[in-house]
């Protein structure tokens, strides 16, 4: 045999060696990506969660607005004139202010004509549009909608006695996410 020829063979042979990956490198290449991976998606995870948070205080701050907005063009009080300043509850010569909150009998959600009627909404219920029907309901799937109404002639933030200055509006909207969100108003007596 040629030398030559020899010396070929060991150098074809040597090259062999030093190209491609053996099987151990490889595994220990996939093990080390699929860590990465892992901690990639722990830390972008909670983000795609945070972006959709945005989006149901988004839907949420429109149903609070909404139901605010249809609480205050209700009368203050049962027995206050309907279309508003003419006869006040509490007033002299007129009759006194309603010290019951909720719904009257009878009153569904199309036919609430006062503020304290709304006091009956909870989060349990289908969300309703003002004219009682559920096309709401399919736009907001997972939210819920609570009012309390109450008297506070203080403006304090806090339920009193009084009957005749002011009622104080609390509309809390739950996310589908758990996150409550409240809106506040006053009604006065006017």
């Amino acid at each position: 045999m040629h030398p030559k020829f020899g010396r070929l063979n060991i150098r074809r042979h040597t090259l062999r060696m030093v190209n491609g990956f053996t099987l151990i490198e490889t595994v220990i290449g996939i093990v080390v990506l699929s860590i990465a991976f892992s901690v990639l998606l722990t830390l972008i995870y909670p983000m795609t969660e945070q972006s959709a948070d945005q989006l149901h205080q988004i839907k949420a701050a429109e149903l609070g607005q909404s139901m605010l907005n249809e609480i205050q063009q209700k009368a203050f009080d049962e027995n206050s004139d309907k279309t508003g300043g003419l006869i006040r509850c509490g007033e002299v010569s007129a009759p006194a202010c309603s010290t019951t909150m909720g719904a009257d009998s009878g009153e569904t959600r199309a036919t609430y004509d006062d503020v304290d009627d709304y006091n009956e909404i909870n989060k349990g219920d289908v969300i309703q549009n003002s004219l009682n029907d559920n096309t709401l309901a399919a736009l907001y799937v997972g939210y819920g909608v609570d009012v309390a109404v109450c008297n506070d002639g203080d403006y304090n933030g806090e339920c009193d006695a009084s009957t005749d200055i002011a009622k104080l509006i609390k509309v809390t909207v739950t996310t589908p996410t758990g996150f409550d969100i409240v809106f506040s108003t006053y009604r006065a007596n006017f």
